[in-house]
């Protein structure tokens, strides 16, 4: 028989890799904005909605009730997460001295070996958006790109690319 150990060595997850504390004044206004909607908007109105699910009588089947506590541990769940997040943010404001320089929150234009440009923003992890050409910091690309000068070779041995900056942008902190 394995003990309870051997039983649940497959469940366990280590923590995650620590992210970077430092984000855009965007991202951290975003995160507080979501932040006050979900205490403010949100939460009240699934309270409200959890609330008058529990006067109509028995709980355990109350697909309305049981519903609505997910939801509301769901919500609470990202609310702590968010406070303790604008906790340790170290929002990233103007721009670096040197400007030919790629620092966080540059916009890099790339041309990878097969002549494709791409555009890239790096930005904290929770401004992460693939689609809108935002970066992690945490990212691999980002990390190579770092203290990187224009016309520098970018190699990224894991994926066995390489790419040339031809561009570096602070203008704004968007796209021009």
């Amino acid at each position: 028989m394995k003990s309870a150990k051997q039983r649940f060595a497959g469940r366990y997850r280590p923590p995650g890799p620590k992210r970077s504390p430092l984000i855009t004044p965007e991202g951290a206004a975003a995160l507080k904005n979501e932040l006050d909607d979900l205490w403010r908007n949100k939460r009240p109105v699934i309270t409200q909605a959890v609330q008058e699910a529990a006067a109509l009588g028995d709980r355990s089947e109350n697909a309305e009730y049981i519903y609505g506590k997910k939801m509301l541990r769901e919500m609470d769940s990202r609310i702590l997460y968010l406070q303790r997040r604008l906790d340790h943010i170290k929002v990233v404001e103007g721009v670096p001295a040197d400007l030919k320089k790629v620092y966080f929150g540059a916009w890099v234009t790339l041309v990878d070996d097969d002549d494709n440009e791409r555009r890239y923003r790096i930005v904290g992890a929770d401004e992460l958006d693939p689609s809108s050409g935002y970066i992690s910091i945490d990212s691999p690309l980002a990390l190579a790109l770092i203290g990187k000068r224009l016309d520098d070779r970018v190699e990224l041995s894991n994926l066995k690319k390489g790419y040339d900056i031809i561009a570096i942008n602070y203008a704004d902190a968007e796209p021009t």
